[in-house]
């Protein structure tokens, strides 16, 4: 496939580049390359080749949820510079 210099144009306002002709035409080639050298892909044979989003089998390392008595009001205050009752005085960013 070849990259049309508009091509190359709304790919550089996505990205929100502004591109001079010497540097338009750079980027032309840089991408119509890219795309001839992705297009090797289409050599290979993926018969029986299942679509996959990942190379290597993927599995959730996250712990179960296991209900564990949580920190003392007090003590999680404690080194707070302000506090109203059990919470966290912070400055007021918002108006409203």
């Amino acid at each position: 496939m070849k990259i049309t210099p508009e091509m190359v144009k709304h790919v550089a306002e996505l990205a929100r580049l502004e591109l001079a002709g010497k540097d338009r035409r750079k980027m032309d080639k840089q991408m119509t390359n890219i795309l001839e050298y992705v297009s090797l892909l289409d050599e290979l044979d993926t018969t029986g080749v299942p679509p996959t989003s990942h190379v290597i089998e993927v599995e959730n390392v996250f712990r179960e949820d296991e209900v564990k008595p949580s920190l003392p009001v007090g003590k999680g205050l404690a080194n707070a510079p302000e506090s109203v009752g059990t919470a966290f005085k912070v400055p007021k960013i918002i108006d409203g």
